[in-house]
């Protein structure tokens, strides 16, 4: 059992602890359904009020649920809910805390900055809701019992927005970024690629990292290595930018 405490990174402009129950067999809970909490503690702060007129805990617990569903059947293509990490639960906080936009610590809490909420330009809503994808993939996904690079589970978590079309103004675009494992959303652009050459690659690598980790990993799923993948990744969009 680890603890692990994973903030999204704030972007310009705009921008596990996992319960691994091992029985003689390794065999996780089966979890079919989620209680979803939500809490404004910094109720009578300027970011709090905000929150409570322009996005609400109505609102916020009906996409923690939409939410939910489309990482574990769109991302993860988890239909089999033995595959799933065994989570009950997802609480989320609103705090006054700054230097991130949220955190998410343990395996399923959730705290987001009412410094930042207050703060926003733009619409509130659309941006916390793109928030809560990132950060609820940090939930379910897997990430190696704590050895997959933390590059790739932010670069996972961005793939998610990625895919639910919320990514945010000034999210990389394809080709950009320095190494494949940079994080957030320079990797979930190359994950993207990696997706378009075997589909299903985001979920068959989660697969992957339910019990370790290891590079190899996308070798198996492409037949490349990833630094390879990364070189042609790189070679495809070099003359975009």
């Amino acid at each position: 059992m680890h603890l692990q405490i994973i903030a999204r990174q704030i972007m310009a402009p705009k921008s596990l602890i996992l319960f691994t129950l091992l029985t003689l067999s390794l065999s996780f809970p089966t979890i079919t359904a989620v209680e979803y909490y939500v809490t404004n503690v910094a109720a009578n702060t300027p970011g709090g009020i905000r929150f409570t007129n322009e996005i609400g805990i109505p609102y916020t617990k009906q996409i923690m649920g939409t939410i939910n569903n489309f990482i574990w059947s769109i991302v993860f293509q988890e239909n089999n809910p033995s595959d799933r990490t065994p989570i009950d639960s997802v609480n989320v906080y609103i705090v006054e805390f700054d230097g991130a936009e949220a955190i998410r610590w343990g395996a399923n809490l959730i705290n987001v900055s009412s410094i930042y909420l207050k703060g926003y330009e733009g619409d509130l809503k659309w941006e916390f809701t793109s928030l809560m994808y990132h950060e609820m993939t940090h939930c379910f996904q897997w990430d190696g019992e704590g050895h997959a690079p933390v590059g790739l589970v932010e670069g996972v978590a961005d793939y998610t927005i990625l895919k639910a079309g919320y990514a945010p103004e000034g999210f990389a675009k394809p080709g950009q970024g320095e190494r494949w494992d940079q994080g957030y959303d320079f990797t979930a652009r190359f994950l993207e690629y990696c997706d378009g050459i075997i589909p299903g690659f985001v979920a068959k690598l989660n697969k992957k990292m339910r019990f370790d980790y290891d590079v190899k990993y996308f070798e198996d799923l492409t037949g490349k290595p990833v630094d390879q993948l990364w070189k042609e990744y790189k070679a495809k969009y070099v003359h975009e930018h």
